[in-house]
């Protein structure tokens, strides 16, 4: 199964409270970090809620 990498790119200062908790859910804690993550709908559509603070870049294995 593929895979996608989600980075962490600008800071949740600031953010709503709603997209805080949907980076903390994906893993992400401080800026540049990253997490890998299973390519499914959820992960896409959580990573597509904080597309202005993230960046999500797939993953050959």
């Amino acid at each position: 199964m593929a895979k996608i990498k989600i980075t962490l790119i600008k800071s949740t200062i600031g953010a709503i409270p709603k997209h805080k908790k949907t980076v903390e859910a994906l893993g992400l804690r401080k800026l540049n970090s990253f997490n890998i993550h299973q390519d499914n709908a959820a992960v896409r559509g959580m990573a597509r809620q904080v597309s202005h603070l993230v960046k999500v870049e797939e993953v050959n294995e």
